[in-house]
């Protein structure tokens, strides 16, 4: 702020030196010189006054001099008076101004495999390429380790094609392959922009924060995308904002429970388990889906405090079907990424475990398999194989989805797979379909790991997925999720049909 403070200041010196009034001085000057000096000072100063004052820009028009902002700021706290120093201009000129933040992707990774250096020079370098790439009147400023920010100098006409236009020159240009350490590294670069006149208020503040907002969108919308600011975004925005308090409240008071969603043997027809998921019965908007308050959740930092909760009610809801009676052999949990990371997760457990009285084979712990696929993290092996180790079954949810080897299955110590829905439905129609469920039931049998099909909808998948042998089912054409209080009738209920119904006697267990 202090520099763009004394570059004002200079630039103001400079005009009230060397401006364009002072060649209304020149013919007394040179009189003067003359009268002094004689012939050889008055051509000097005839002819060295003009020139002195074009080196300085001294003939640049007041327009132009008043529009002029620096080239590149390298103070990342100058990007809030500089957008305002451009909006005041864009106010009392009639002409509009344009900000620009971009985040450029994957950063972590370049620190992780070239260090620092390698970080500081791919900065450099992208600086350098948005600076050449714009207009030397407009503004380049980085704002983080992975953001930078870009600001227009006012023009009379900016509107969204333009701007458009623009994003789409920097974006490519971010996107160019950079070469470091003779390795090409290719970036990918989201970019959310400000139009002056989409702005929600007058101000810096305001063009940035709807910069903000579009980028944010952008980001949600893939890793390379563009998005203009617009007050239907704010608003969706606001809205997004107020789901995540109500949803941290909720958690809070208690209203995100788990349902339960009943796990059946396709040998036996018995209820081999349950797999708790998680609810919130909002009081006036109903049923949420968990889809957005997961979202909203993990956006606030909640999603460990979420897993908590889910964990002990589970294991509370076999302390309650042991009571009433029921064989219910384990719960299966789901666990984030960023809850396995968590290097104090095997304690939590193991300490939940003991409070509640629980073997720990009755505990499904439940892991995406693009979790174990993607995963290079030594805690989240850690963790996972501790747990198996510690007696708790392994349950690899969505398989097929994620690309984990065969490898990956046996070094995470996995007890089943859970088949992803899309390799279910219409099974029972498509033989595509059932001949690639065939090859993983194939390829688990081998390695001697069980297996449940997950979104069985009709009576056709789960006898078609009994015949190709698969050990257990579960989805809506069974029984949707339900509230812990419902479960015991349901369980009662299932088990005395169970004579009567249709007995689907698989090719294994």
């Amino acid at each position: 702020m202090g520099n763009l403070a004394a570059e004002r200041i200079m630039r103001a010196t400079r005009r009230g030196l060397t401006g364009p009034h002072l060649l209304a001085f020149v013919p007394a000057l040179a009189l003067t010189a003359f009268w002094l000096g004689g012939e050889r000072v008055l051509v000097a100063v005839a002819l060295g006054l003009p020139l002195l004052i074009a080196l300085f820009g001294g003939f640049s028009g007041p327009e132009q001099q008043d529009l002029e902002t620096p080239a590149c700021v390298a103070d990342a706290q100058a990007l809030a008076p500089q957008a305002d120093a451009l909006m005041a201009i864009a106010r009392t000129s009639d002409r509009q101004t344009l900000c620009l933040l971009i985040e450029v992707e994957p950063f972590e990774l370049i620190s992780e495999r070239h260090g620092a250096r390698g970080t500081q020079l791919v900065q450099q370098r992208l600086g350098d390429r948005l600076r050449d790439v714009m207009r030397p009147s407009d503004t380049v400023i980085r704002v983080g380790e992975s953001h930078f920010a870009v600001l227009t100098k006012p023009v009379g006409r900016m509107d969204l094609e333009t701007a458009v236009q623009i994003a789409t020159r920097v974006q490519n240009t971010a996107e160019e392959p950079l070469a470091l350490d003779r390795v090409s590294i290719y970036l990918s670069c989201a970019v959310g922009f400000c139009l002056s006149t989409r702005a929600p208020q007058p101000t810096g503040d305001s063009l940035i924060e709807g910069a903000r907002t579009a980028l944010a969108e952008a980001r949600r919308n893939g890793p390379s995308a563009i998005r203009a600011f617009s007050r239907e975004m704010q608003q969706t925005r606001n809205a997004r904002a107020a789901l995540r308090d109500a949803a941290s409240l909720a958690l809070d008071h208690g209203h995100i429970v788990p349902w339960f969603q009943p796990q059946i043997s396709t040998d036996t027809g018995r209820v081999t388990g349950f797999e708790a998921l998680a609810r919130w019965q909002h009081p006036e908007r109903g049923l949420i889906p968990p889809g957005e308050f997961l979202t909203a959740l993990e956006q606030d930092g909640r999603i460990e405090h979420l897993g908590e909760v889910i964990l002990q009610q589970s294991l509370m809801a076999l302390q309650t079907w042991d009571q009433a009676g029921l064989d219910i052999p384990n719960v299966g949990v789901n666990f984030t990424a960023e809850e396995l990371r968590n290097p104090r997760l095997v304690d939590r457990i193991a300490w939940e475990l003991d409070r509640f009285d629980m073997a720990p084979r009755r505990l499904c712990v439940e892991v995406l398999e693009s979790v174990i696929s993607d995963t290079q993290d030594d805690t989240t092996c850690r963790n996972i194989n501790t747990l198996a180790e510690l007696g708790c079954l392994i349950d690899l949810d969505d398989f097929g989805t994620g690309h984990a080897s065969i490898s990956s299955l046996r070094r995470f110590k996995v007890a089943r797979l859970k088949i992803d829905r899309s390799f279910v439905t219409r099974a029972d129609q498509d033989p595509e379909q059932q001949r690639m469920i065939a090859a993983i039931l194939t390829m688990a049998e081998r390695l001697n790991l069980d297996t449940l099909a997950e979104g069985i909808e009709s009576v056709g998948e789960h006898a078609m997925l009994s015949q190709l042998g698969c050990g257990h089912v579960q989805g809506f054409g069974i029984a949707r999720p339900m509230p812990l209080d419902d479960t015991v009738a349901w369980v009662a209920a299932h088990n005395s049909k169970l004579h009567d119904a249709v007995r689907f006697t698989g090719q294994g267990s």
